[in-house]
């Protein structure tokens, strides 16, 4: 798919959930009514953008919600940011869903989706006019370290990278919506 070929407009959403819509995993977006008026969406062919922040407490809820769903997400520092990733289509919003990715109050519904190479672009709230430019935001410490074994220099390289564990479930971190 060409650039031209791609859709004017586009959402941000954090990773890992950028990654799990575009890979067709995540199959509902969920935002907020007023998110929905305010950002101008509607059903329509859209461009994903995968945000600039990611937190350590997010990352891991992502994950493990993920994983709990049979979804093998990628190690955070591989997972591309302030790009646009792949395209989907809106074809409906929703206030209801018996869908285990519909967390309320409402959902835009997402089909057809497509993966391909990040296109660096700055992200925004809602819908947006997007541009290429900028720089694919680089990994940071956490990112890079995320699941790596503990030990010194005799044993580390007796352990590939582990799946993470959890002692008990993570809970949803708490934020505020931003690109």
């Amino acid at each position: 798919m060409g650039e031209h070929d791609l859709p004017p407009i586009a959402m941000s959403v954090r990773q890992p959930w950028a990654w799990a819509i575009v890979a067709g995993h995540k199959r509902i977006e969920n935002r907020t009514r007023g998110a929905i008026r305010s950002g101008g969406m509607d059903c329509r062919r859209i461009a994903i953008h995968a945000a600039k922040g990611l937190k350590e407490d997010e990352f891991h809820w992502g994950y493990w919600r993920l994983h709990r769903h049979g979804v093998q997400c990628p190690h955070p520092a591989e997972l591309p940011r302030s790009a646009i990733i792949g395209v989907c289509e809106v074809v409906d919003i929703i206030e209801q869903s018996d869908s285990e990715w519909f967390g309320g109050p409402c959902g835009l519904v997402l089909e057809n989706a497509s993966m391909f190479d990040p296109i660096p672009a700055k992200g925004a709230l809602g819908y947006f006019e997007w541009q290429k430019g900028g720089t694919l935001a680089p990994p940071t410490m956490w990112m890079n370290s995320f699941d790596a074994p503990n030990g010194d220099e005799n044993t580390l390289s007796l352990f590939d990278r582990l799946e993470p564990s959890f002692k008990t479930d993570p809970s949803r971190p708490s934020r505020k919506q931003s690109a």
